[in-house]
Order: C-alpha cells, then sequence, then structure tokens
C-alpha cells in the first residue's frame, strides 16, 4: 500500500464517521461533538485495544529498552517530525520559527547521530512544534467536528486531514513500504510507553473518562493553535465533573 493510499484512508475515515452521525441514536449535548454516541463505541474499542495489545506490548518494550535507548529513540523521531513542524511554521507566516527548526534538523541530524542525541535542546535552540491541523485553524478554518478514530484515538476533521498532510511531509514515509510501517509501529510503541504512568492514573482519576479527554483534547488544540493565547488554567482542565475528590490526572509537571 502506497503513502497516498494510507493518507487518503484516513480522509475516508473521517468522512465515514461523519456520515454515521445520521445513524447515532443517543442525543447529542456537546456541540463539538455531533457524533458522540458513534466516538464512544470507538472509544471504547480503543480502551479495550489498549488494555490487551498496545499496553501488555508498551510494558514489554519498557521492560528489555534500556533508558538510555529508549529516549535516543524518542529523540530521532522527534528530530523527524521537526520537518513538517518547520513547513508549518513557513506556513503560519514564521519564517524564523521555520528556520531554527530547520537548524536543529541539521544540528542533530549531524552531531546528534541522526537524531538519537537532542543536542540542539542541550545548546538552547527551543523547538517550535507546529502541525498541518494548526495551520488549517491559522488561515481559518474553523473548529470541526471531534472525531475518535479507530486505534488513533481523539481528534478533529481538521486535525485528521492535517495528519494525512504531516504524514507526508515527514522523512519517515519516504523510505520502502516495510521500513515505513516498522519505524511507524516502533513510534508508536515508544509513544505508549512514554504514557503508561499518565494513562495508569487518567484510569484511576476520571468519572468520565471520555469527556475528559474530548474537553482536555479540544483546549489543548485550541491553545496550540492560538500559539497559547487562550492559556488553560488547572480549574479547567480539573473540573470536578471529570474527576473525584481531589484527583487529577497528571502531575503538574507532565502539563
Amino acid at each position: 500500500m502506497s503513502l497516498s493510499a494510507v493518507s487518503n484512508r484516513i480522509v475516508i475515515v473521517s468522512l465515514l464517521l461523519l456520515f454515521l452521525n445520521g445513524c447515532a441514536s443517543m442525543q447529542n449535548l456537546h456541540p463539538a461533538d455531533p457524533l458522540e454516541s458513534v466516538n464512544r463505541g470507538i472509544d471504547q474499542f480503543n480502551q479495550e485495544f489498549d488494555q490487551y495489545v498496545a499496553k501488555p506490548v508498551a510494558k514489554g518494550y519498557r521492560v528489555v529498552t534500556p533508558s538510555l535507548l529508549d529516549l535516543g529513540i524518542t529523540n530521532f523521531f522527534n528530530n523527524l517530525a521537526d520537518v513538517p513542524s518547520a513547513v508549518n511554521n513557513l506556513l503560519q507566516l514564521k519564517p524564523t520559527h521555520a528556520l531554527t527548526d530547520l537548524g536543529r534538523v541539521c544540528i542533530n541530524t549531524t552531531l546528534g547521530i541522526f537524531g538519537l542525541f537532542d543536542v540542539a535542546s542541550d545548546m538552547g535552540i527551543p523547538n517550535y512544534k507546529e502541525d498541518l491541523g494548526q495551520t488549517l485553524g491559522f488561515w481559518g478554518m474553523g473548529d470541526t467536528p471531534y472525531l475518535v478514530v479507530p486505534f488513533l484515538g481523539p481528534t478533529t476533521l481538521r486535525d485528521l486531514i492535517g495528519l494525512a498532510g504531516d504524514t507526508w511531509m515527514n522523512p519517515i514515509s519516504y523510505p520502502s513500504q516495510e521500513t515505513y510501517y516498522a519505524l511507524t509501529t516502533l513510534r508508536l510503541i515508544d509513544v505508549r510507553a512514554d504514557l503508561l504512568e499518565a494513562g495508569d492514573v487518567l484510569d484511576e482519576a476520571a468519572v468520565d473518562r471520555y469527556a475528559f479527554q474530548r474537553e482536555f483534547y479540544l483546549q489543548k488544540r485550541d491553545s496550540q493553535i492560538k500559539d497559547g493565547l487562550n492559556h488553560m488554567s488547572e480549574d479547567d482542565l480539573f473540573d470536578d465533573t471529570f474527576f473525584d475528590d481531589e484527583d487529577v490526572p497528571f502531575p503538574e509537571d507532565e502539563l
């Protein structure tokens, strides 16, 4: 399967989810989530897949992977992601940020041995992460329906389209098909392993895990698109609607 076919399937999935809105029977209470009944079903599937497949694999990966190598793998994929980030900064009329991201790629790819070491951050060079979903928002594409995609999790139609574009721009997409799928699988396992502790706390603390996940995602993305101008307070994120007593899902330093 070619990369363009993968990107096309991402968009097709989003359109299919929108079509299913007409089949949803549950009364929708959230204006940004017209597909709530469908989304909750997919979210339940994702939770079960995570419980029985993704999480055990991530735990095994954590056990067999030395911490230094684990950090190097994370750095490697972050370095590749700086390429589409630079393009998106340029598309958002931020040439200085784009050049900074490109500089990070050059430094980390050379001095950092193909990105395994984040030398640029050690040198104090900032990282201006941007993605195509943010770029679409920058150019006026308004809020789009909240979606939960099988295996991928929470997103919106705008961000799903952006994901297809960012995937196309990422250098990980250009080796052979076998290499692309192997690297993508490794990246997903690495990301899941990095979220093991946060996911456990969220499962224990959240009253309505789905509702919290939706609110957190939508507010976070809105803040990112507006470059933090609508910065979220802890009171907004950790409202008693979603949590028991004084529990919160993440330590303050992980937000």
